[in-house]
């Protein structure tokens, strides 16, 4: 085909504009090839927390979709409820009074923020003699290498010790003059375990280093796993000392609406190192606390609108179901003979095996519509629980154990060579 055959063939838009009826009917018609997350097949991109507080998050989104979080004074209300959800996350963290934070888009900029005020304030605090460097586990999200390659800084990634998590001692021994940021996760991504930030903190302390915990799956779960579970889930937030920072997602485990997370930092200066501001133009002052010039009104109505709809008691009642679930993957997985990477008290479970190719399991579940994220170093399969996967996962773990016995006799071998992450 021709460059100019494949232009004439792209889309423009339209003179006249179509019926909503028939251009809703084509939405619904497209999405039908989606996962299905309603019917509880997506473990990852979607939290799924009942339709109830879905149908809050979406009347309140459309009572304020056209309002601008850019305009506080334009708009109160959203500074208002931006204000209440910082200052529920910070309670929530343990954070002392002098705490502060903001809302964004998502984890990649709380993460990216997190990065910017810890370049700003060290070169104003503590200078150092070449390009900064940010110390973190193998584990660790992809974002800080996007944040580091665009603020130009040094990503040192350590590999993680035995039972999956950061190997603190090994991190200790990365540092350098040049080290400005250490980053540990609550939990991590790839196996949902909760890196020894306690240790972290006391080596942030040592070596005089900016901490920041990465909670943007736990961070509106973890305490309420912790109010209901018999099991002891690790300190990892302000209660530590040398925790300088924290991300923690409102669109996951906080079932608020995308895009909204928070970050949050020990201090209102460290904070004040992320807002970006400048004078040199017609318009006067642009001030802008975060990446995202317009913010959507509707993300942060939400969110205010989610947290203060569930309340604790509604948190913990999606912990105990996201508890159960996890025992159930857990157990299924050992009766498979699989093996569970870790000790996961969360709602990421990451397993794998040690004799049959987990990877062709994997393709068997995406054909049959299970979604879900895959591992390597060693090759997994992830899985992230929803309040609603508690209903599925009796039914998920009898297709694992399907394809496991065909990969077993040798009726489904893999077929792609790569991993694919998106």
């Amino acid at each position: 085909m021709s460059q100019k055959q494949a232009a004439n063939e792209r889309p423009s838009l339209a003179m006249e504009g179509r019926d909503w009826d028939e251009l809703k009917e084509s939405m619904l018609d497209m999405g039908g090839k989606d996962v299905d997350w309603r019917g509880g097949k997506a473990a990852v991109y979607v939290f799924h927390s009942g339709d109830e507080v879905m149908r809050v998050a979406h009347e309140a989104y459309g009572l304020f979709i056209a309002e601008n979080g850019l305009g506080p004074a334009a708009f109160p209300s959203l500074k208002r409820m931006e204000s209440e959800v910082v200052n529920m996350a910070l309670s929530l963290q343990q954070a002392p009074t002098a705490a502060a934070g903001s809302m964004t888009s998502g984890g990649s900029e709380s993460i990216l923020l997190a990065i910017k005020a810890c370049r700003d304030y060290c070169a104003t605090h503590q200078p150092v003699p070449g390009v900064p460097e940010i110390v973190m586990p193998y584990s660790a999200h992809p974002a800080f290498d996007k944040g580091a390659h665009l603020m130009g800084l040094r990503v040192v990634r350590v590999p993680c010790a035995g039972d999956f998590k950061a190997d603190v001692q090994a991190m200790d021994n990365a540092v350098t003059d040049n080290t400005i940021m250490l980053v540990g996760s609550a939990p991590c991504f790839p196996y949902g375990l909760i890196d020894p930030i306690d240790q972290l903190s006391a080596l942030a302390q040592r070596q005089q280093l900016w901490l920041h915990v990465d909670a943007c799956v736990g961070g509106y779960l973890n305490p309420f796993i912790r109010a209901i579970s018999d099991e002891v889930i690790e300190a990892y937030d302000f209660s530590l000392p040398g925790v300088s920072s924290m991300s923690l997602d409102l669109h996951k485990y906080g079932y608020a609406a995308k895009g909204a997370s928070t970050v949050l930092y020990r201090d209102k200066s460290m904070r004040d190192a992320q807002i970006f501001e400048f004078k040199d133009w017609p318009c006067g002052t642009m001030y802008t606390p975060t990446l995202a010039g317009t913010r959507p009104g509707g993300a942060i109505a939400a969110a205010w609108a989610v947290l203060n709809y569930l309340g604790q008691s509604g948190y913990q009642a999606r912990a105990r179901q996201i508890n159960q679930a996890r025992r159930l993957l857990i157990e299924g997985c050992n009766d498979l003979d699989l093996n569970v990477f870790g000790a996961p008290k969360l709602s990421i479970v990451g397993f794998g095996s040690e004799s049959e190719d987990i990877l062709a399991v994997g393709e068997g579940l995406y054909a049959d519509g299970w979604f879900s994220s895959r591992l390597q170093d060693p090759d997994g399969i992830q899985y992230m629980i929803s309040p609603e996967h508690h209903r599925t996962m009796p039914d998920y773990l009898e297709v694992v154990a399907r394809h496991l016995s065909d990969v077993r006799a040798g009726r489904r071998q893999r077929r792609q060579q790569q991993v694919s992450y998106s």
